[in-house]
């Protein structure tokens, strides 16, 4: 055998047995892994024919999306105006509080559309219809691409700002598309507010829309401008159909005039008789007071697209112990009112002046005892945000010869034969029902012996105002209350006095446990003004 050969035959061999060798590696190979399963996905686009362009929107799917072969409800998240779809995931960290608040809800894909400055509608002139694309493109793209459940029944709309306004006129709008929406800080205006808003505002925010740049006074009011306003076209000939609408409202007390724009939504939507959430908070136009309204907001979404009615009243917030003062019956000489007075614990042994509460209260007949000590323990009580306290509580109950002179010798009374200090900023007057609004109606003539006055679901009539600037207030009421007309009346000239007040309204209906709720949230109220 040459040499040559010997050299060509191993040549052969080896090429052999590493093609073999290597074959077999193919054929061994495990496949590979499928993509890991990303629940965010932003940058997604849809081809919108209307509006000739591609939109973007991002996703946030549930977390057993990929597992579980299920169907889900979808909630459009709507931004504010001068932002875009990252509003919700960047600013709003969306992913964090939705997984946060997990068990207050049901799994539901979030999409996060790009809106621009739109306000969710189609522009006056055509010229940029994009509700229309909102309506007629984006949802059906979603329906295609992910596993929902399509129908409106399971499709919520939530927004902050100029979104929530959206998420208020897409179900109005499109209830054959949309049921719910929950509306937070909406962007919007009364006629009034829309008339004085500066020209060059108006120009660029709102004639765009709407109609009539450039326009002042009732010319701005256009014909459009009327169609998607809710204080007109709720409740209207042509309306659309409202049954089966679920709507959630939550705005700050410290809004600049949104808050007064979403208290006159509620009030017409009380007066029309149109059910729905209505919440107004401590705070302003901040994602700080949008992320605190998400636990509620996610549960009534949760509730609603399960078809399960939504509580009227809340439960009863517990208070940490039974403090149990001890109750001196007093009586006015001459006028046969009685009153009770409630001392701390530690009244007999310490040498200190106690601060002074006295409420007017409007019990319930039969309930008297329990409610007069529920009183005291959920006035006095402190939670952990707030410094410990201890009070005298003068309770009145409701009589219809209360006077304010009679409320001064009570308080000439216990000034001269209790440890109080003699000093309007340790001193609060109170009341609840008809005894709030007598507390309303005394309060500015009592201003040398109190700082504050707090109401709670008080009879107010409906032009009911306040004027006095040394007097601070803090207003409460639960969404079902009856005198929404006199809160709001009362609400508005505090803000146009520059009067310091809070401002709640709250889920439920006027009860003593409403009382209790209501007292409980008011805690840094009454401390802050039971101090020098």
């Amino acid at each position: 055998m040459s040499k040559g050969f010997a050299t060509g035959k191993f040549f052969i061999t080896s090429f052999w047995l590493v093609l073999v060798f290597f074959g077999c590696k193919q054929e061994n190979t495990d496949p590979p892994d499928p993509p890991a399963f990303v629940r965010f996905l932003e940058n997604q686009t849809v081809k919108s024919e209307v509006l000739s362009r591609d939109m973007r929107y991002a996703v946030l799917l549930p977390a057993d999306y990929q597992s579980s072969g299920k169907d889900y409800p979808v909630v459009y998240l709507l931004h504010g105006f001068g932002e875009d779809e990252t509003g919700w995931y960047e600013g709003g960290r969306v992913q964090y509080y939705i997984d946060q608040n997990a068990a207050v809800t049901v799994p539901m894909i979030y999409v996060m559309p790009q809106g621009f400055n739109t306000y969710w509608v189609n522009k006056y002139n055509g010229n940029y219809p994009y509700m229309d694309y909102f309506v007629n493109e984006l949802v059906p793209a979603i329906d295609s691409l992910f596993r929902t459940i399509p129908d409106p029944q399971h499709r919520a709309v939530m927004g902050y700002s100029m979104g929530g306004y959206g998420a208020m006129i897409l179900p109005a709008k499109n209830p054959a598309v949309f049921k719910t929406g929950v509306v937070l800080s909406m962007s919007f205006r009364t006629d009034e507010q829309y008339l004085v808003e500066p020209q060059n505002v108006f120009d660029y925010q709102w004639g765009p829309i709407f109609g009539g740049i450039g326009a002042e006074g009732e010319e701005r009011l256009t014909g459009y401008f009327k169609q998607y306003s809710p204080f007109h076209f709720f409740g209207t000939t042509g309306s659309p159909a409202f049954d089966g609408l679920n709507l959630f409202i939550d705005c700050g007390d410290d809004e600049e005039t949104l808050s007064v724009t979403n208290d006159a939504f509620h009030d017409t939507l009380r007066r029309l008789g149109i059910r729905h959430e209505y919440r107004t908070r401590n705070g302003a136009h901040t994602w700080f007071y949008w992320h605190t309204a998400l636990p509620e907001a996610l549960h009534y979404i949760g509730q609603v697209v399960q078809q399960i009615p939504y509580p009227d009243e809340p439960e009863l917030m517990k208070c940490p112990s039974d403090i149990h003062g001890q109750i001196i019956v007093e009586e006015l000489a001459e006028t046969g009112i009685n009153y009770n007075v409630i001392l701390p614990g530690s009244y007999l042994s310490s040498q200190l002046v106690y601060p002074l509460i006295v409420f007017l209260h409007d019990r319930t007949a039969g309930s008297e005892t329990q409610e007069s000590q529920n009183l005291y323990d959920y006035l006095t009580f402190v939670n952990g945000w707030y410094e410990p306290f201890e009070a005298i509580l003068v309770e009145i109950p409701f009589q219809e010869n209360i006077s304010q002179d009679v409320l001064q010798q009570i308080l000439d009374h216990l000034i001269e034969n209790y440890k109080t200090a003699d000093d309007r900023n340790q001193t609060v007057l109170a009341g609840n029902k008809r005894a709030g609004a007598l507390a309303w109606e005394f309060a500015p003539g009592l201003s040398g012996n109190i700082n504050a006055c707090m109401i709670f679901d008080a009879n107010l009539p409906e032009n009911a105002a306040a004027d006095n600037p040394d007097i601070a207030y803090y207003l409460d009421i639960t969404e079902e209350g009856i005198n929404y007309k006199g809160y709001h009346s009362l609400y508005l000239s505090l803000r146009e006095n520059d009067i310091p007040h809070e401002y709640r309204v709250r889920q439920g209906i006027p009860s003593h446990n409403a009382l209790l709720n209501g007292i409980f949230f008011s805690q840094g109220f009454l401390n802050d003004h039971l101090k020098n």
